[in-house]
């Protein structure tokens, strides 16, 4: 596997998920799974029907590359996955969007696997996270928040030299967030132009 992007700990790999997670292994996987929402990324019309076969597909591969997982998926989507060990949560108290019932102040996480605080006897830590920042901007449709995502990777590995996987790495918030926490982390992006737009992200100093 020749990386598409490569810099100190962070890899950016070029091509489907389903393909080349199998070769990988890490402490953690932290990745953003499109929504079945009918929108366009690229290469990948994200409809319900190829959410579902992306789901029954690329989580067994997830599941055994690394000993924790933590995926969002949407308050709609939860009961498409396979039973978490627990549901975690972003907090957006002022609303992000509308919902069936109501303004969406919550994102779920689903978390497979043990707490690896407490597998490491390092105590508990809370499974809720507060979002007040605006998102950061990106080429992508979907982008999400750096200030959020340096937290759910510090809540899903307990030692900085852990290795994130980030299967479906969009715009690369994952490995902006290893970057500038010292993290390593590995991601496999199916779209050239996102693997892209990810590299740019990875080029920028460190952000504090």
């Amino acid at each position: 596997m020749t990386p598409y992007y490569e810099e100190s700990n962070i890899q950016i790999f070029h091509g489907d998920a389903r393909e080349l997670l199998s070769e990988l292994h890490g402490d953690l996987v932290l990745t953003d799974f499109p929504y079945g929402v009918n929108e366009e990324y690229d290469q990948y019309q994200d409809t319900e029907a190829n959410l579902q076969t992306l789901i029954i597909d690329l989580m067994p591969l997830i599941l055994k590359s690394a000993p924790v997982a933590m995926i969002t998926c949407g308050v709609g989507n939860i009961y498409k996955y396979p039973k978490p060990e627990w549901i975690m949560s972003w907090v957006t108290p002022a609303g992000n969007g509308s919902g069936p019932w109501g303004f969406c102040c919550w994102q779920p996480i689903l978390a497979y696997g043990k707490d690896p605080y407490l597998q490491s006897g390092l105590g508990r830590r809370p499974d809720t996270f507060i979002h007040t920042e605006t998102s950061n901007d990106s080429d992508h449709p979907c982008p999400k928040p750096l200030a959020i995502w340096k937290k759910l990777v510090i809540r899903g590995s307990a030692k900085e030299d852990d290795v994130i996987i980030d299967p479906c790495a969009g715009s690369g918030i994952t490995g902006r967030a290893c970057k500038d926490l010292g993290r390593k982390c590995i991601m496999i992006e199916l779209s050239e132009a996102y693997c892209e737009v990810a590299a740019n992200q990875l080029r920028q100093e460190v952000l504090f």
